[in-house]
């Protein structure tokens, strides 16, 4: 669920520093002379550290607005792209474990896994993104997609598409952080939240066109149409990044030349250099951190829908060394660490760990139902797999309408907080209203109507979340704040999933056992194992009755998880500082 919008920036009474020096800048220019305004901007606007973000800068200084525009447009294409071979491939991918042989099981594990590393793996990329540029980056992690998609389109072995997912998700999760922090290097606090919401609308249409393309290519080549989904966009996808990596291209070289940027030699050895970087990079930290995550989420996510698999010594051992070394990161970043990934005022700042508990909470609240919510519209409302996919994409579609809402409200009020203040709510009582309309007396309607509540409000927060935790922020901290949100959500929604999946193994065998008439006790393991076969059976039938009744059981418990859950993001969102974003300045030059 890549919905990323909008983040604006506010005044930073979330950073008590930056307010002061504020309030003295503001005294000082009372008795101060008269500057020009070049200078009076580099007095507001500090020269940031990191190369990355100084060529960003230089960029923004020197090109004209409709340069801006054209590259707007250029990263809409790509993310129309990217957005449709996101949704044709999430559809085909069940479809792998025909192709592989009977790895079910496996390949769902294997897209987790997967899934958590290219989350986790944000640190990095943030830092590459700072320190080599927006433009390297994007480039390279460009080309672990396209790698990605080659090696899947051709796997022949299971081992061979484990690999590719984790090469096809690293580059996914990372094009999609690149042009988000490139965007927010180009647009004002005040915009901020329009570009966004306008750049992730492309999903509105590929939620209905993907579906349509994906059956299409399993309907002409059957399994092995995963295949050609994958061919296809190994050839289409060079095609819509190249807009945006010529158009980069172009412009920093215009910067180099006007010599607003100049290229700089390092004079460093190899060695020197290798070890330049090692620093730079933070690279104990990184391993600290990715190794932490992974070790800790992995577990829960494998093991948490089967519950035989918590009584192995290593799924408990992977827990404990991976929350050590989580524990471990905080301190080695505040009294060793030569170069600092996570800068200790960071995470110290009130919005930003409040952000990432209210982000991870609504990830945590989100899956704790969603993972069998597709399922459960098919067999106890009979949706066809079109009608469910449809019903199952509201919460898409409808938080990609409320964004331009969203964004016109911060814009027009320079304040956030207030609208989360609304959201939450709504968030809960969508939720909570789940329980008591997700059950198989009660009319679908009904059902469309909670995940409408929880698109409008899920959708404002997922702008709002990014908003904050960039608010106490300068410009040259932009792209780890928003990885650390990213992880943040992907510990909520391993958290999440295990949830689900706890309250799935305990609840759905017993209460099959329970419903299933005697005639069909001798069928319970391909009844609980199959969507297939529940489906088999013609609605109104005894077996499908106690299918429906041990479904609605499961999804009870799961909705009154999710909406207990939800107080804690209620506490996040009320620890934010209320900033006033037009008093934030972040960007400079050209910007929308």
């Amino acid at each position: 669920m890549r919905f990323q919008p909008p983040r604006f920036i506010s005044r930073p009474r979330a950073n008590d520093a930056a307010v002061h020096q504020q309030e003295q800048e503001d005294l000082e220019k009372k008795n101060a002379p008269e500057v020009s305004s070049a200078a009076a901007s580099e007095l507001n606007h500090p020269v940031p550290e990191e190369e990355g973000v100084q060529r960003i800068e230089a960029l923004t200084s020197s090109w004209t607005w409709r340069e801006l525009i054209l590259t707007y447009l250029a990263i809409y294409l790509f993310f129309f792209i990217h957005d449709l071979q996101q949704s044709i491939v999430g559809t085909c991918a069940p479809y792998i474990a025909s192709a592989l042989g009977d790895h079910h099981s496996l390949v769902a594990a294997i897209q987790i896994a997967a899934l958590i590393i290219g989350g986790v793996v944000s640190f990095p990329i943030a830092r590459v993104l700072d320190i080599w540029g927006r433009l390297p980056g994007f480039v390279m992690l460009f080309i672990l997609t396209e790698v990605g998609m080659i090696m899947m389109a051709g796997a022949l072995t299971i081992q061979t598409y484990a690999a590719a997912q984790v090469f096809y998700w690293i580059g996914q999760n990372g094009t999609s952080l690149s042009l988000q922090v490139f965007l927010a290097d180009t647009s004002t606090l005040k915009n901020r939240a329009i570009v966004y919401a306008f750049t992730t609308s492309p999903y509105i249409m590929t939620q209905f066109v993907g579906p349509l393309a994906a059956t299409n290519f399993l309907t002409k080549y059957g399994p092995s149409g995963i295949r050609w989904g994958y061919g296809t966009f190994c050839i289409v996808y060079p095609f819509a990044a190249a807009p945006v990596i010529g158009t980069l291209w172009y412009h920093m070289r215009q910067t180099e030349k006007k010599g607003l940027m100049p290229k700089r030699e390092s004079g460093r050895t190899w060695m020197e250099s290798v070890k330049h970087y090692v620093i730079e990079f933070d690279v104990v930290g990184m391993i600290l951190i990715c190794a932490g995550f992974v070790l800790f989420l992995l577990p829960f996510s494998l093991a948490g829908d089967e519950a035989g698999k918590w009584n192995n010594g290593s799924i408990i051992a992977m827990i404990v060394v991976g929350g050590c070394l989580l524990i471990i990161f905080p301190f080695y970043e505040k009294f060793f660490a030569p170069h600092m990934l996570l800068p200790w005022e960071l995470l110290k700042n009130r919005n930003v760990w409040s952000t990432c508990i209210v982000a991870g909470t609504l990830f945590v609240s989100f899956y704790c139902w969603d993972a069998y919510f597709y399922s459960y519209l098919q067999v106890v409302f009979q949706q066809t797999i079109q009608n469910a996919s449809y019903i199952s994409s509201t919460y898409t579609v409808g938080s990609c309408f409320v964004a331009f809402i969203v964004g016109a409200l911060i814009h027009v009020s320079n304040y956030f907080k207030w609208i989360a203040l609304f959201a939450i709510p709504l968030q809960i009582l969508g939720t909570g209203l789940m329980i008591h309309f997700r059950q198989p007396d009660q009319h679908i309607g009904y059902v469309v109507m909670c995940q409408i509540f929880i698109a409008f409000s899920g959708g404002a927060m997922s702008l709002l979340d990014e908003i904050s935790v960039m608010a106490g922020t300068s410009h040259d901290k932009v792209a780890i704040v928003l990885a650390l949100l990213n992880v943040a959500t992907q510990v909520g929604g391993a958290i999440g999933l295990s949830i689900s999946g706890a309250i799935w193994t305990n609840s759905m065998p017993e209460a099959l056992m329970k419903f299933l008439p005697a005639d069909a006790q001798k069928d319970f393991a391909s009844i609980y194992g199959s969507i297939t076969t529940q489906l088999s059976y013609p609605m109104g039938s005894p077996v499908r009755v106690a299918i429906i009744k041990s479904y609605a059981l499961a999804q009870r418990r799961m909705t009154i998880a999710a909406t207990c859950v939800l107080v804690l993001a209620l506490f996040g969102v009320l620890m934010w500082r209320n900033i006033n974003i037009s008093r934030v300045h972040q960007t400079k030059g050209t910007v929308f």
